[in-house]
């Protein structure tokens, strides 16, 4: 199959050739919406900002913030190892976190355009030894280009959401052809383990959820001494990751509950921080107080809502707010990860679209570790009955922590399926089959 692929990669590596010339325009725009860096755009093309460091190199391709979070620790496994590590993404998000996060012997860039000539040139500069593959970011031309260079290739935290295993079976020659590829499959969980497999991954075995395992989001002690003293003894909401039209209804509930907690402070941190303004506003049309930390703002006695417009500061929110309304759930988005402000001690809600944590939304739930709510009604009930009773807030907190360390170990297990690979690196002493292999014409 790898050798003859179906007409529908063949039309779409064609698609992607006859779109370069309309690239540049589309990267302008994105460059405007704040979505690409004006420094980096040539690593868009391929053309690397950096040199390929001796040695073998292990590539770890990740999506956005959230994959490349749960990869971290594997990262530095590997760095420790004496590996050299590369880590793309593709969100100006996850590229601030790869500078602040990323261990010495690590190196971030934006994964190319899919376009067959800078997947080209990507490759054929970085030299990839080793391909991981987070969760489910699988372009077509990247990962034929990849496995023409023989270059052995993981999905690493493999998960495939309902909707997207629905969407391949209507072209199960596409993936099919592209998870012929892929030399194994690390899989979050049974479900996605089977979803692998009905879609033709050759070698699946399920690891478990990094996000479980991953290290509790880290804060500045300074800014959060800062932040503690200005809140003093008010009572304190959050709601994270929150996407457009659940800002609505947060500011909704806190002027419900501001008539019983009147000294309430509502935190919001918009996934997005460039959507501050836009949060703020809403706030304000609604007739509250608002301050925004990206203009340096502190919350002040009469602050009704803090919006948290930057980049890497969730651990600072989770330490502060005892419940959190964890985001994109109320809306059709697929939901956030849990398990961070879980981690930190923080009361869990959130709505029922929550596919892309499913697993770990049910235990958590089924545990009375965290509370589904469809609606703005409940969300004020339920943060109401909790700030009212704290006995019970600490006891779902227990009983979510207990939860997530249940359901943890998937760092061993994926370190040990990773293992061969690297040890095989070892005995090559070398750059490795990646480094030369076959050229990617066309």
């Amino acid at each position: 199959m790898a050798d003859r692929p179906p007409l529908s990669l063949k039309a779409y590596r064609m698609a992607s050739r006859l779109a370069m010339p309309a690239l540049p325009r589309v990267l302008s725009r994105r460059l405007a919406r704040g979505k690409e860096e004006a420094g980096r755009l040539q690593e868009r093309y391929g053309i690397a900002s950096r040199p390929r460091p001796a040695g073998p190199l292990v590539w770890f391709h990740t999506a956005s913030v959230g994959e490349l979070m749960a990869v971290l620790p594997l990262v530095e496994r590997i760095c420790d190892q004496g590996f050299a590590v590369l880590c793309t993404s593709g969100t100006v998000t996850s590229a601030a976190l790869a500078q602040e996060r990323l261990p010495e012997g690590a190196i971030h860039q934006y994964v190319p355009l899919d376009v067959p000539r800078y997947v080209r040139r990507f490759l054929a500069h970085w030299r990839p030894d080793l391909a991981l593959f987070v969760e489910s970011d699988l372009w077509p031309n990247l990962i034929t280009a990849t496995a023409a260079r023989r270059v052995p290739m993981l999905v690493v935290n493999g998960r495939l959401s309902e909707r997207s295993f629905r969407t391949w079976r209507r072209a199960p020659k596409t993936i099919g052809a592209l998870l012929s590829h892929v030399d194994l499959c690390l899989a979050q969980s049974p479900a996605h383990a089977q979803r692998y497999s009905d879609l033709g991954a050759p070698r699946i075995t399920t690891t478990g959820n990094l996000k479980l395992d991953g290290p509790s989001q880290p804060a500045d002690e300074s800014k959060l001494r800062a932040l503690r003293f200005a809140i003093g003894s008010r009572p304190v909401i959050a709601a994270a990751s929150t996407h457009p039209g659940e800002e609505d209804i947060v500011v909704a509930v806190h002027r419900e509950l501001r008539e019983r907690h009147p000294q309430l402070l509502t935190i919001i941190a918009p996934r997005h921080p460039e959507r501050g303004d836009a949060v703020g506003a809403v706030a304000a049309t609604a007739g509250l107080q608002v301050t925004l930390r990206s203009r340096g703002g502190i919350p002040g006695p009469r602050t009704d809502i803090y919006v948290a417009d930057t980049l890497g500061e969730l651990g600072l929110l989770y330490r502060l707010a005892p419940v959190v309304f964890v985001g994109g759930s109320l809306v059709p988005h697929g939901g956030q990860n849990p398990v961070e402000p879980v981690k930190l001690g923080a009361a869990v809600l959130h709505g029922p679209h929550v596919a892309n944590f499913q697993e770990i939304y049910d235990e958590l739930d089924q545990a009375g570790g965290a509370v589904q709510i469809t609606d703005g009604a409940g969300l004020a009930a339920r943060m109401d009955a909790w700030l009212r009773a704290p006995g019970d807030r600490r006891q779902a907190v227990a009983a979510a922590q207990a939860t997530v360390e249940r359901l943890g170990g998937a760092f061993g297990r994926t370190l040990a399926a990773i293992e061969p690979y690297l040890l095989q690196l070892r005995l090559q002493g070398s750059h490795g089959a990646g480094n030369g292999g076959h050229n990617d014409h066309g």
